[in-house]
């Protein structure tokens, strides 16, 4: 199986985070309940000081009325209230001054560990999410739920930091309402803190407005695609209250750069015209997602670079650039947020989706965290690449490659040498040819991929299929073994193309590799029933065992207007087939020019059907009576098979 990875409670991570959130949050009540008291203290300072001034201005009238003892004993009442009350509010003074510095105190300790968990979450959890998203495209499994803790984590991260800054702004509010210099060597660090935390608030904000689901990164030009964007604190900062648009367009890969490079005017570059290209985002009540579904987008225009040397049209890279616009906080604070696809190969058919694979594969790859847009090493170890083979050949086809299957795919890179520690450059990997022929690694190795995807997926998962094995090694295997022993493995010399080794009564023979051409006539399973000369998969399982499960049923063979349908059969040359049921019906074939190969052919399996092809023009379509025609495509046999 693919590894999967949640990326997210491995190793404690998130339970550490957790016991890090309620840390926080417990700090956030106490700090809460000390600003409730600070203000209350600051209301009985205000109230103490209107009695201040109220027993001050009776004071000044009483000292306007005449001298007796009454106002003499009056003015001595009043001037010890006085006293009393401002040694109160000395106190208290004192007593709310301490209590602003130990509140901005805690504020500080408490950005500080925000900081450090906002960091935690954003520079390492998400983007390991990113990492594992874009490996994805590489055939990794991608836990689903990963996504969901991390936007509970930045959502009690979003509640955190709302709740602080509202804290520090309140608390600032009260300083303002009651101005007091600060105790010799103390500062007031409110301003500063505010600043910082809302700058913690616009990094959470900006820095979760991601992609939840990529575009294709082979991208045809008019065909569909779609994508999905989310902002993971959307709900929690009531975002959804007043829903904002987002629109997606298609840069290129110096755009992208200036982009990174803070470059305002980039926001509005683009390389090609996208139709249904913008909407709103919406919540969904039941979970707490903000996001938008664009599912119908269609690339009509690309504009490309001048191209770099050789490098060919595959090998550009685009993104799709997603931007929108919101406020939060009653339009207190507004956001800009922008956010990049993973890299993009725009092609225009479908004969470049090959080499655009090796592109997108080989970015995924190896892309670096925090790289200049799309910057990848021109030189990766084997080991490494390996690793990116195996996952991909799995993904496609449900089943990996063994150390013996990636020995032998080496051996296409390095010859008879020990890959351990050997670079593979990307002109090795797609773009100069192998020894002796005309496609690259990438492409031989894809087509093989493609092939057993479509046609082969079941045969390679239950290991019937050797598949990566030279053409000596197989020759080597067989040798000693039972006559009609085989083995399937995929072709050195035809791209895309898997072949049949097997002992005959004096050496070993290897049959002309079938194609997905091939199996679209015939499947593979039918053609091994079909070859009686084909009798234990090596190393020693009867034929049926392994294949009889993937055999094509029979079915009625006379259609309801009353014709004998035909059917068809793999043959292979009568020397190569002693004993042979069919050798009566069997005609020699020319080998190809490698030695000891064999062409198939197929038979059809009626004789009236047979003495009728004998005596029409091949050629001509038109004298082909319905019933064979209506089920084979006679033309296409006749351009790769021959009848026997």
């Amino acid at each position: 199986m693919v590894p999967e990875f949640s990326g997210i409670d491995q190793s404690g991570v998130g339970e550490e985070i957790m016991t890090e959130i309620q840390t926080l949050l417990i700090r956030t009540r106490m700090t809460e309940n000390g600003l409730k008291d600070l203000q209350h203290k600051q209301e009985s300072f205000i109230l103490r000081f209107s009695d201040s001034q109220k027993v001050q201005v009776q004071l000044q009238t009483i000292m306007q009325s005449p001298l007796s003892i009454e106002r003499t004993q009056k003015e001595t009442l009043l001037k010890k209230e006085r006293d009393e009350i401002n040694e109160q509010l000395g106190q208290l003074a004192q007593e709310l001054q301490r209590q602003r510095v130990e509140l901005a105190r805690k504020y500080e300790e408490t950005i500080i560990s925000l900081q450090d968990l906002q960091k935690r979450i954003l520079d390492n959890e998400l983007i390991s999410w990113k990492r594992r998203q874009q490996m994805a495209g590489n055939g990794l499994v991608l836990d689903a739920s990963s996504l969901e803790t991390l936007q509970q984590w930045c959502e009690n991260l979003a509640d955190l930091i709302w709740q602080n800054r509202h804290q520090i702004k309140k608390s600032n509010q009260l300083q303002q309402q009651l101005p007091m210099k600060f105790p010799e060597g103390e500062e007031n660090l409110l301003q500063k803190l505010n600043d910082t935390i809302t700058g913690l608030l616009s990094t959470l904000v900006t820095s979760t407005f991601i992609v939840e689901q990529q575009p294709p990164q082979v991208l045809k030009k008019d065909a569909r695609f779609g994508a999905v964007v989310r902002l993971l604190v959307g709900g929690k900062l009531n975002v959804h209250m007043n829903p904002p648009q987002v629109k997606a367009t298609i840069i290129s890969e110096n755009q992208a750069k200036d982009l990174l490079r803070n470059d305002m005017k980039a926001r509005d570059d683009t390389s090609g015209d996208i139709l249904n290209n913008s909407g709103t985002m919406e919540y969904q009540q039941s979970n707490g997602q903000l996001s938008i579904s664009f599912k119908n987008m269609q690339l009509k225009k690309i504009k490309r670079a001048d191209k770099k040397g050789s490098e060919a049209v595959t090998e550009e890279k685009f993104c799709i650039l997603f931007q929108s616009e919101f406020s939060v906080g009653g339009n207190e604070l507004v956001f800009k947020v922008w956010t990049l696809s993973l890299p993009v190969v725009v092609t225009v058919h479908g004969n470049q989706e090959c080499n655009a694979t090796a592109t997108v594969l080989w970015d995924n790859a190896f892309a670096e965290a925090g790289r200049v847009p799309f910057n990848v090493p021109d030189q990766v170890e084997w080991a490494a690449l390996a690793d990116v083979l195996n996952m991909k050949f799995q993904s496609w086809t449900g089943k990996g490659l063994s150390d013996t299957n990636l020995s032998y795919i080496a051996s296409k890179l390095f010859g008879n040498r020990d890959p351990t520690g050997h670079l593979v450059s990307w002109s090795q990997f797609n773009k100069d040819p192998l020894q002796t022929r005309p496609f690259t690694f990438w492409e031989w190795f894809y087509t093989i991929q493609k092939l057993t995807r479509e046609h082969l997926k079941d045969l390679w998962t239950d290991e019937a299929i050797i598949g990566f094995v030279s053409k000596t090694q197989a020759q080597d295997w067989l040798r000693n073994q039972p006559q009609g022993t085989f083995l399937l493995r995929f072709s050195d010399s035809e791209i895309g193309g898997i072949t049949i080794a097997w002992t005959g009564e004096t050496e070993v023979w290897n049959l002309a590799p079938f194609t997905a051409k091939d199996f679209q006539i015939r499947g593979i399973a039918d053609r091994i029933k079909d070859l009686n000369s084909l009798v234990y998969l090596y190393p020693g399982k009867a034929k049926d065992s392994v294949f009889s499960k993937y055999y094509t049923s029979t079915t009625e063979n006379v259609s309801s207007e009353g014709y004998i349908r035909p059917t068809l059969k793999t043959t292979i040359p009568e020397k190569y087939t002693p004993g042979s049921e069919l050798e009566h019906l069997a005609q020699p074939f020319s080998p190809d020019s490698n030695p000891g190969s064999v062409q198939s052919g197929i038979m059809l399996q009626s004789m009236e059907h047979m003495e009728m092809l004998q005596n029409l023009d091949l050629n001509n379509t038109d004298q082909m009576p319905d019933d064979i025609i209506s089920d084979i495509d006679i033309s296409e046999l006749l351009q790769t098979h021959q009848f026997q």
